[in-house]
């Protein structure tokens, strides 16, 4: 099943993020974990510095660095080998490095005590409230300066950075503009469509939702409809819903989606968002029959096999399908998400995994060193080939290419030409609540494309889903 467990921008408890259903890439970090922590700490080697992140001959009063990462679906081999290159090109450091599928369970002690590792990496469901609780605390150190450093470019480290990522909640949890948790690997989201039939009948993927719509034409004149999606799974419809609550009204009203603001389903970005969902229903053509009734492995085929032109999904899609029939000479191509407008770029949903210093970290100079360290090429190669996975940095899809396929690759490189990268999760809501908000918000959606409900019937019971949501984390005490 897919679970998106990756740091998103839309609460303050950045890390409980929406799980849906579907499968996952088997490079996600919650595959198959190694059920036992293990510690290695590594002496520092001797060999000539190459890339470094610090200044060359930089030393540092203490050179041991204490880290914690998750073990999943990427393993721990990334962050073994990062380490031994940062040691080789800094001589007289000393990485130990401690990583588990339950690594929050491990380290919590230590955090309580006023003890935690310098450096974390904490991903997986499990784990993530711990940072959660770190956030809500305000006991993570600030990381605004190691961004604004220049890298060896000559340029702030933060315009390395893919667009939309440092200025997000994922990045900085209190809307302070300052940067507490550093991006990692990254996932993308958005509509998918078959590049060969594309390419063979001359046909422009689309870049707004007027020239989305008007391939309805297209789709018509070669047998299919225009969209189809995961039917009985509707969390699917994040993927396009998010990304175009951004590029009609901003932050702001992406704030007001993902907090709970009743005031959203009374909005024009609301009125204009869900526009698209209901002219999908109502159009001719526009959705594949049958879909509403449809689990994921059902209408994903439907869509190999050229029964649509369009379907939402992420970046694990290729590999999820590598079994499932499909029409003669099908290749994946991912479009994002259209905007509104053609001065708009396109968009796309990104989920986000970071890395953290706790504020209290007995080393945090040099935990900001290895920071830095990971944003080299050296390191974002290594990433690559060990965990076969893409951070969230410009460039980053050329320098693993030959570790990744050619569909992740073009869609990694479709997100770095120029997309705008958007993440978002709802906050938590109080402890004890009858409200599961991605099922409120989503599952129906199926009623509205079943003409069973109205835009404005849709709008009214979720005003009164958020302003209970509302009156119960104010009970709480929630901010």
């Amino acid at each position: 099943m897919k679970k998106k467990n990756w740091f998103t921008v839309a609460s303050a408890a950045i890390m409980l993020s929406t799980v849906l259903a579907g499968c996952g890439s088997s490079n996600n970090a919650n595959n198959e974990p190694s059920p036992s922590a293990s510690t290695a700490p590594t002496e520092a080697a001797t060999a000539a510095p190459t890339e470094s992140a610090a200044p060359e001959g930089t030393t540092f009063e203490n050179p041991e660095l204490d880290v914690a990462v998750f073990q999943g679906g990427y393993g721990r081999e990334f962050w073994d080998s990062v380490a031994e290159e940062f040691m080789k090109d800094n001589p007289g450091t000393k990485i130990s490095i401690t990583a588990s599928p339950k690594i929050a369970e491990l380290i919590r002690p230590k955090i309580v005590a006023g003890n935690p590792p310098d450096f974390m990496y904490i991903a997986g469901s499990d784990n993530t409230p711990l940072v959660s609780g770190l956030i809500k605390d305000k006991a993570l150190l600030d990381l605004t300066s190691v961004f604004e450093e220049a890298t060896p470019e000559g340029a702030p480290l933060k315009e390395k950075i893919l667009d939309g990522v440092l200025n997000s909640r994922a990045s900085s949890p209190y809307d302070d503009g300052k940067v507490y948790l550093a991006p990692y690997n990254f996932g993308v989201m958005g509509l998918w469509y078959n590049k060969a039939l594309f390419d063979t009948k001359g046909i422009t993927p689309p870049k707004t939702w007027d020239e989305f719509f008007a391939a309805n034409v297209a789709a018509k004149e070669n047998g299919r409809a225009l969209f189809t999606y995961q039917g009985i799974y509707p969390g699917y419809l994040e993927e396009m819903i998010v990304p175009a609550i951004y590029a009609a009204g901003g932050q702001e009203a992406m704030n007001q989606f993902f907090d709970f603001d009743p005031e959203f389903w009374k909005s024009e970005t609301y009125k204009q968002v869900w526009g698209l969902v209901e002219k999908l229903a109502t159009e001719d053509n526009a959705l594949m029959k049958g879909t509403v009734a449809l689990n994921h492995t059902q209408s994903q085929t439907a869509f190999l096999q050229g029964k649509s032109m369009f379907i939402p999904n992420g970046s694990w899609f290729e590999d999820e399908m590598k079994d499932a029939p499909r029409e003669d000479g099908f290749k994946f191509g991912y479009l994002g998400v259209p905007a509104f407008g053609a001065d708009t770029p396109v968009s796309a949903l990104t989920s986000v995994e970071t890395v953290m210093i706790p504020a209290k970290a007995k080393n945090p100079e040099l935990a900001k060193a290895f920071l830095k360290y990971l944003y080299t090429d050296k390191a974002i190669k290594l990433n690559g080939e060990k965990a076969k996975a893409v951070m969230a940095v410009k460039g980053a899809p050329d320098l693993v290419k030959e570790y990744i396929t050619e569909t992740t690759y073009n869609v990694y490189k479709a997100t770095d030409d120029g997309m705008i990268a958007v993440n978002g999760s709802f906050m938590p809501v109080a402890k004890g609540s009858k409200f599961n908000p991605s099922d409120e918000v989503y599952k129906p959606i199926s009623s509205i494309m079943s003409k069973q409900m109205t835009l404005d019937q849709y709008s009214e019971k979720l005003y009164k889903v958020y302003s209970e949501i509302r009156k119960e984390l104010d009970a709480a005490g929630a901010q």
